[in-house]
């Protein structure tokens, strides 16, 4: 096994043609990406609005005719010859950043397109029921009126309610509520033989209901889900507090802002680390109207076109010290939406300068998807090995460990910090807390969920800055032996170096496992490892992922 504390020797790195075109990327970008994206926003946002000008039974009739849809579809295929079960949807238009190409080999689609609408927010039962493809932006854009909002509201409009259950998402108020999944009440799924049943944690189905989060989309196909809502106020108190000194320093003042010794938990938590000797603390709580406009209050509309990207502005708490602010909620839902965390600055160097906020700000931001789609095999290829956009969930008391792991393999800057809840659940899910977590009685832990942390790595490395060799493979390997060797997780979004039986060892297959041989998944879904796996799929490896289905997985004790 590679030894995790030996620094790797870096030479000098050559330029080359692919340097400059990612150099000059703006140019295309504000010519082209970022008009584009403008019209699919507008277009996106016309829709959202004539499909809430419908009334709420018959946006559920038009999605019960879309689900019988689904399945007739599912029923026409052929499994001697069609291949796989997967959606129709382009590889390039989801927010994740594998280079998976599962689609280019041979596979059966199924339309999902239909399913991005709100189909009902009931704030008796505090229950909003929606369709796979409505986004963050979406629902938040319907609930915030209403002073009401999700529990985990992930901070990328774009995000999409099927992702962060299929997959991951997280927000600051997630030390609360744990992950977006845990927020789930129901789901509504199709089973490969057609059968559509509603999975909710006490019902017959619990163990499909327990299954489906991190699934992938590998158990049958999400088209609704009846997520958990939370009373809210019009803006949000928001404290910023730097901190200073080593990493393991500012691990420490994240920890007591996460838990803290004494005073209350705040309703949301995140923190941003900029050097190697720096962070800045967010804690936010809700407040009223009547609040936020007392004399001596400052406002700050954070997400308004031309103000200054919110991790800059966070990071002024710097040299000014602690400082307090109101935001409108629904702003402070999506303050990094604009500039994508900092990714922005990488895309448009010069996009956090004022002229360009206030003349093109209201542009911005790209839209991910046709970043993707746009960027070709030789820049898509660049940023796997010399850039770097991975989350590691890892439990609070080694977010020290973590800080000092990647800035002595990646040195990327800033880092994001935020803290959720693993629950300790009936079942052993692929995620779970560390065995006997509990008699720790560590910072942060309860009886019931173990306190973790996403450290969010999104940036070129300071290696590739300075001209030196980074092989971002191999920097995803070590970086996923870490999180192996300290019971932790990385979010399948991410690009992945792991091979089977590593990927069993980060996660646990065997609820996974039983599901996917109780509700028929085997032979007609893809399995979680070979959706996730890098690189493209030729028809000689999908008729080995076929033949193996029944195979069990790489399941080992940890």
């Amino acid at each position: 096994m590679t030894d995790l504390q030996t620094p790797l020797v870096r030479g000098k790195r050559k330029k080359k043609l692919v340097d400059y075109l990612v150099q000059f990327r703006w140019i295309f970008v504000i010519f082209f990406v970022l008009p584009v994206s403008s019209l699919i926003y507008f277009n996106i946002y016309l829709g959202d609005m004539w499909s809430a000008m419908k009334s709420e039974k018959k946006r559920q009739k038009e999605h019960e005719e879309n689900v019988q849809k689904v399945v007739k579809r599912l029923k026409q295929r052929n499994p001697k010859k069609d291949g796989l079960v997967c959606t129709a949807r382009k590889p390039w238009i989801a927010v994740g950043m594998r280079n998976v190409d599962y689609k280019r080999a041979r596979h059966f689609e199924v339309d999902l397109s239909a399913f991005r609408h709100i189909l009902e927010i009931d704030a008796d039962r505090m229950v909003a029921k929606v369709e796979p493809l409505v986004n963050m932006g979406q629902i938040s854009r319907a609930t915030c009126p209403m002073n009401l909002s999700l529990a985990v509201v992930a901070e990328l409009d774009d995000l999409t309610v099927g992702g962060l259950i299929n997959g991951y998402g997280i927000e600051g108020s997630s030390h609360i509520y744990g992950l977006f999944s845990d927020t789930v009440v129901a789901v509504e799924v199709v089973l490969a033989d057609g059968r559509v049943v509603r999975a909710t944690k006490d019902n017959e189905y619990f163990d499909l209901f327990y299954g489906v989060p991190w699934s992938q989309g590998t158990l049958g196909f999400l088209v609704s889900a009846e997520i958990k809502l939370i009373p809210v106020k019009e803006y949000m108190k928001l404290t910023y507090t730097p901190v200073k000194g080593s990493l393991k320093d500012i691990a420490q003042g994240y920890a007591d802002a996460v838990a803290p010794r004494d005073g209350e938990v705040p309703d949301f938590i995140e923190g941003m680390v900029y050097t190697e000797t720096e962070g800045v603390m967010m804690t936010g709580v809700y407040a009223s109207k009547e609040e936020a406009k007392k004399k001596g209050n400052k406002i700050n509309s954070v997400g308004w076109w031309f103000k200054p990207w919110f991790y800059q502005h966070a990071q002024t708490a710097l040299d000014k010290g602690e400082f307090v602010e109101y935001i409108p909620t629904r702003q402070y839902y999506h303050r990094h939406t604009r500039c994508l965390y900092w990714e922005g600055k990488l895309i448009l160097p010069f996009g956090d300068q004022f002229w360009f906020r206030y003349l093109f700000g209201w542009l911005m931001p790209p839209k991910v998807s046709l970043l993707k789609a746009t960027q070709g095999e030789a820049i898509r290829n660049y940023y796997h090995d010399n850039h770097v956009i991975q989350d590691m969930l890892v439990p609070l008391y080694k977010v020290g460990d973590a800080l000092e792991f990647v800035h002595r393999e990646m040195e990327v800057y800033p880092l994001w910090l935020c803290p959720h809840r693993l629950y300790k659940l009936p079942v052993k899910t692929m995620v779970y807390p560390e065995p006997g977590f509990e008699l720790h009685q560590r910072q942060g832990d309860t009886s019931y969920a173990q306190m973790f942390t996403d450290v969010g790595v999104y940036y070129t490395p300071a290696f590739i800055f300075r001209g030196e060799e980074f092989d971002g493979a191999e920097a995803v390997r070590r970086l996923e032996q870490w999180l192996i060797e300290n019971h932790s997780y990385q979010p399948q979004y991410a690009v992945t170096e792991l091979n089977e039986k590593d990927f069993w060892r980060m996660f646990d297959a065997s609820h996974y496992e039983l599901c996917r041989q109780k509700y028929g998944a085997v032979g007609t879904f893809m399995s979680v490892y070979y959706k996730s796996k890098k690189g493209r799929k030729t028809e000689k490896e999908v008729q080995e992922a076929e033949a193996a289905m029944l195979e069990p997985a790489y399941a080992e004790e940890a």
